[in-house]
């Protein structure tokens, strides 16, 4: 008898031991979240910069584990966690990503003791992490709310006025109350089918099995939660209102970074539906073309009537959520083209709010009208915006320009096979909107280079680093748009 209980036991803490080294990234980075908080509570006062030394190393060595993981395929904590080059190479940008944004808030807030700033971004992208690697609902819950917690702090953290106050308390509300959505939903799922491995077979036959009306609520109410972290239509509303109001470095990383682990959970999970024979698998498809049409419709329809550059890219965000879940439609099996268009992504939105904050310290707005006349002052400022504003339209020679032509090939390729009506009608929606950008994009470069401000008041900038690396990074978006083999050869070697 006393075997028979010690022995499943045994065999739990074996398999755990043997699932380690797949999670020597995530340890890394729980390491570094200890050692950002000792840092900030003991050392920050003395040595300011210490503990971003601390965070940055931390990610360092965790983009060198992950490295390390290439091109490793395998699964460890009883199926719970699954390593394969998706997800490795979605974590590396992750982590690279969240370099950057640690920068940015260094450059930006230097004054005062903000060490514990970078415990929370290390939270972040463990919860982002975490989303990446899971193929269990109650993994991914757990990232998903790692996430969204350290998103909300971050909001407030920097609050000094009662917009800024506001954001955040919006944002947590929002995100609260689809967060209970979302597990209501996974509660659901787990009564009628068993088993939380949304890959396993087991759920799939579940899923197969169940009443059609009581699933089709739970898998609804699941969107919700995902649906919340990616900002598609109809869950956006938060977005503008918490992008105009939160610090622009906070702004960059909820723009960009947390809808990675998001999508990739929403690959995974799209990849294992679509295949089987339950009912909403077909369904999950047709959700999929109905929210990348709508929000890319309502994203630049919206953005064109704004006047402030953070909302303006709150829009032109969900905008291009409705694209990458498009890139996902298209690219089930094929991944490198999805990593390329959201490597695209981060770069362009990166250095396009590296730009706005740094034209907001000169200017103190964010309003368009106030870039008028300043392309005659910065020129080389203004004309690196104007190249990502190329970028995110999708024109040449940019790597935005590739990486829509490359999700475009691949829908029409599918459309030729499946001869879709809804499938041509996503393509037409896409280029059309992709010509609707370029009328609020080019208003940036239209207010610096062709409005007349003869004295606008600008005082000089402290964040000098900041703007050579967003120099830096416009200079990759030309590269990667000029050579795109190299980053494709370097996904899929």
């Amino acid at each position: 008898m006393t075997y028979t209980v010690t022995a499943p036991i045994t065999d739990v803490l074996d398999q755990i031991m043997a699932s380690i080294p797949l999670f020597k990234p995530e340890l890394l980075l729980i390491g570094g979240f200890i050692a950002t908080i000792v840092s900030a509570l003991f050392v920050g006062k003395r040595l300011r910069n210490f503990t971003f030394a601390v965070y940055l190393l931390t990610i360092l060595i965790t983009i060198y584990f992950l490295q390390a993981q290439l091109p490793t395929v395998a699964t460890g904590f009883s199926g719970m966690w699954m390593i394969d080059p998706l997800s490795t190479y979605a974590r590396i940008i992750i982590a690279t990503g969240g370099g950057i944004i640690g920068l940015f808030i260094q450059q930006r807030h230097k004054l005062g003791n903000n060490g514990d700033v970078y415990s929370i971004l290390l939270a972040a992208i463990l919860g982002m992490n975490v989303l990446c690697n899971s193929s269990n609902w109650i993994l991914a819950f757990i990232g998903i709310e790692t996430v969204s917690i350290a998103s909300y702090v971050l909001v407030g953290y920097f609050s000094q006025n009662k917009a800024q106050a506001e954001a955040a308390m919006k944002y947590a509300l929002f995100g609260s109350v689809c967060a209970a959505v979302m597990l209501y939903g996974l509660s659901l799922i787990y009564g009628l089918t068993g088993s939380l491995d949304f890959q396993s077979p087991e759920q799939l036959q579940g899923l197969m099995v169940a009443p059609e009306p009581i699933l089709t609520i739970a898998l609804l109410f699941v969107f919700v939660g995902i649906g919340f972290k990616l900002s598609f239509v109809p869950f956006h509303v938060w977005s503008p209102d918490v992008y105009e109001g939160a610090p622009t470095a906070i702004t960059a990383f909820l723009s960009t970074i947390p809808k990675i682990g998001a999508l990739i959970l929403f690959t995974r999970l799209y990849t294992a539906w679509s295949s089987t024979a339950f009912y909403f698998s077909d369904l999950t498809t047709s959700f999929i073309l109905f929210v990348s049409i709508t929000s890319m419709l309502v994203g630049n329809l919206a953005a064109l009537r704004q006047k402030n550059i953070k909302r303006l890219m709150a829009y032109s965000s969900i905008g291009h959520t409705g694209f990458l879940l498009m890139a996902v439609f298209a690219y089930q099996a094929n991944y490198p083209y999805l990593l390329f268009y959201i490597m695209a992504y981060v770069l362009m939105n990166l250095a396009t709010f590296i730009f706005i904050d740094a034209l907001e310290e000169r200017t103190g707005s964010t309003a368009l009208s106030a870039y008028a006349g300043l392309g005659r002052k910065m020129p080389i400022l203004f004309t690196s915006l104007t190249v990502l504003a190329v970028s995110l339209v999708g024109l040449p020679p940019t790597i935005g320009f590739i990486g829509k032509l490359l999700v475009f090939t691949a829908v029409f390729d599918t459309y030729q096979m499946a001869d879709e009506g809804a499938v041509l009608f996503l393509l037409i929606v896409g280029a059309l909107t992709a010509v609707i950008s370029l009328f609020y994009y080019f208003r940036i470069p239209f207010y610096a280079f062709l409005k007349n401000n003869e004295s606008p008041d600008i005082v000089s900038s402290d964040s000098k680093i900041l703007v050579w690396l967003g120099y830096v990074l416009t200079a990759c978006v030309i590269l990667l748009g000029l050579f795109p083999s190299i980053l494709l050869n370097l996904i899929t070697s």
